[in-house]
């Protein structure tokens, strides 16, 4: 095995649209500050450039959420804050800041060539998304986030930014403990340049790193996360880094062939929806045997489009989560269920026909001012946003001639690692932006997830430019005080396979998806997640011990094994904490139900698989919103994870002076606020 060295002031471990974004403002902040060829201080690791949710995730018009922009918003970052808080689990000052910096951070994408619309007076037109009370949602179409990362890419590589693709993060290097404890340096599989016959491998030293990898996708057997999307949720654990509200996990219907979220113009434009057997034979229109009229579905379909994520407060009444609740239950039956563009909603024999003359007051006035009255769902989506056709055709399906499969998927996190207002995390010198920051409460915008990764870029880079920038950490030193440590994590990660290992990299990934999907998904039940974190952390303390099984040194059977590895601490790391919540009195909330005997009756085609009786489910317990479960990794405790309630922290409620902020900006003691 070969081993090389690099030293650099930052290391960004991430090529997404949040990472990109950290790159550029520090580069233009130390600039500023007279350091030359600043980029040449700073690398960004990815293991694929191409890859990631920012690169390959869309929607029909992906949303960007910040402050209104319309002439006619009134609008204020304390309003776009309470947005954030509404449901909950989340800190009010991150959530300030996060209103506080959108602007900024909106016209910084616009000024980098990221092609948002604007009317013939200049303005950027809103539209309202999910839990958005404003119109402040913008597009740049299907493919907003793609647009940030390439415009930002080429942004950091005209400051001469380094970019290390491929490159596996196997470790994290720490020295220190207690509060002194910090993180120096990266151990990477360089997938770039590995052969079998010779493993290479990259020790990256830093002063300064910040983790923008995203969430961990991969977990869930149904999932919209791009193939590969792992992030590093267990490496970050066992350096020392604290996580919250990891059981805020989002979910929504989405496309399976290739995936892509079905919200917005997809629902709007109201399509067929309806099952067959595992051979496509046998088609059955089932959404029509749970509502009682045709008006009433077909709104429901409508209002799926921005009330996408699933939501357990809009099941009753046959409100639009009703159909994610039936969708679901049919492929648990195993059945496949289709979306079909090329007609409209099919109904029992009792029902009124589909109807566009005939639907609820919302989705008839939507229709009617976006002048899409076509006969068919296509005609209408062709009209409205023939960029959500397209997006399909160049990953080889044609909604004109076939349906798409779909099914209810993970599709983002809410919870992460935690950071204070500067995205720093627990550890000095480590921030964490993106989704792997745990920023989010229960609920949060449809789009607010990319203004939080560029808002968390800018800050995490201000910080670092201000009081990290002349570091005086000895290179020599670190690598030195690492030296063992670095020896054990290349023996234990690329040595020979321990004989002892039962298991392969695909065997224990396998296992982590269905097991976080039958227990930590979308539905949960105090026995079944107890006994799923009792096999995960069997499964974590038996590859830390054992490793994996190989089948030789091949480098995508290394990396394999990597990301094994990570994902098994991560898996019993997330059941932890939504065990704890539960064992605390948590109802159904934000993207998931909270099965049990007491409460309301789900629908009577959703059954609960232990009892074969309609599902009952536990309504939300509104006192846990005062608190946030926060997970520290402890390999000695029974269940390898500390969890205490903390309270959400609050925003500061006094205006200081123009004179005094002035003075204190100016004297740069705004940077000693943490």
């Amino acid at each position: 095995m070969r081993l090389k060295r690099h030293r650099f002031h930052t290391v960004i471990i991430g090529a997404g649209a949040a990472g990109m974004n950290a790159a550029v403002h520090l580069c233009e902040m130390m600039a500023r500050k007279g350091v030359r060829s600043a980029g040449r201080r700073i690398v960004v690791l990815t293991r694929g450039l191409g890859l990631g949710a920012s690169r390959m995730s869309g929607s029909d018009k992906q949303t960007y959420y910040k402050m209104g922009t319309s002439p006619q918003t009134a609008d204020s970052a304390a309003s776009f804050a309470r947005s954030l808080t509404a449901a909950g689990c989340c800190h009010e000052d991150l959530a300030l800041v996060e209103g506080t910096e959108s602007l900024r951070e909106f016209y910084h994408l616009v000024r980098a060539g990221v092609p948002f619309p604007q009317d013939a007076l200049g303005s950027f037109i809103g539209y309202k998304t999910d839990h958005d009370p404003f119109g402040r949602a913008t597009s740049a179409g299907p493919k907003t986030s793609q647009w940030m990362s390439r415009c930002l890419q080429a942004e950091a590589e005209r400051y001469g930014v380094a970019i290390h693709d491929r490159q596996e993060v196997a470790t994290l290097l720490t020295t220190g403990r207690g509060a002194g404890k910090r993180i120096v340096g990266v151990l990477t599989l360089d997938m770039a340049a590995s052969t079998r016959r010779q493993v290479r491998a990259n020790v990256y030293y830093c002063r300064n790193l910040v983790l923008a990898a995203g969430g961990p996708g991969e977990m869930y057997r149904d999932t919209v996360y791009p193939p590969g999307q792992f992030g590093l949720h267990g490496p970050a654990l066992e350096a020392g880094l604290a996580a919250e509200n990891l059981t805020e996990s989002q979910f929504g219907l989405a496309s399976t062939k290739f995936r892509w979220n079905v919200s917005g113009t997809y629902m709007q434009v109201i399509p067929r929806i309806y099952s067959t057997d595992a051979a496509g034979r046998e088609a059955r229109d089932f959404l029509a045997d749970a509502f009682p009229t045709m008006r009433q579905m077909a709104g429901a379909i409508f209002l799926k489009g921005y009330q996408w994520p699933f939501d357990p407060q809009r099941i009753a009444d046959y409100q639009s989560s009703l159909v994610d609740v039936l969708v679901f239950s049919e492929t648990r039956r195993g059945r496949r269920v289709w979306m079909d563009f090329r007609g409209n909603p099919v109904g029992r024999a009792d029902m009124q026909a589909f109807d566009l003359g005939d639907l609820p007051d919302e989705a008839s006035d939507y229709l009617h001012r976006c002048a899409a009255l076509q006969a068919r769902p296509i005609d209408r989506l062709r009209h409205m946003n023939p960029l959500a056709i397209e997006v399909y055709a160049e990953n080889g399906i044609d909604l004109r001639r076939e349906p798409l499969e779909i099914a209810l998927c993970a599709q983002h996190n809410n919870g992460g690692l935690a950071v204070n207002t500067w995205w720093e995390s627990g550890l000095r010198h480590t921030f964490v932006i993106g989704e792997m920051a745990g920023t989010h409460g229960v609920n949060r915008p449809g789009g607010a997830a990319l203004n939080s990764g560029q808002v968390g870029g800018l800050r995490c880079a201000t910080y670092i430019a201000n009081a990290y920038l002349e570091d005086t950490m000895d290179f020599g030193r670190a690598q030195a005080r690492t030296e063992g440590q670095l020896g054990r994590a290349i023996e234990r990660l690329f040595g020979r396979s321990n004989p002892r290992a039962r298991r392969s990299p695909r065997e224990v990934l396998e296992e982590i998806r269905d097991r976080m999907t039958a227990a930590g998904g979308h539905l949960r039940e105090i026995g079944a997640v107890t006994a799923a974190l009792r096999d995960a952390i069997a499964l974590a303390r038996e590859v830390r011990k054992n490793g994996l099984a190989r089948a030789g040194k091949e480098p995508e059977e290394l990396a394999a094994s990597l990301a094994a590895r990570h994902m098994a601490l991560t898996g019993a790391a997330y059941l932890k904490a939504i065990k704890e919540l539960l064992r605390a009195g948590a109802g159904s909330r934000g993207s998931y139900l909270v099965v049990g005997r007491e409460g309301a009756e789900v629908h009577p085609s959703a059954l609960d698989e232990r009892t074969g009786k309609p599902m009952r489910i536990k309504p939300e317990n509104e006192s846990l919103r005062r608190t946030i479960l926060r997970l520290q990794y402890d390999p000695k405790a029974a269940e390898l994870f500390s969890v205490r309630a903390v309270a959400p922290r609050t925003a500061p409620a006094d205006r200081k002076s123009f004179e005094t902020a002035w003075t204190e900006y100016r004297a740069g003691e705004i940077y000693t606020h943490r």
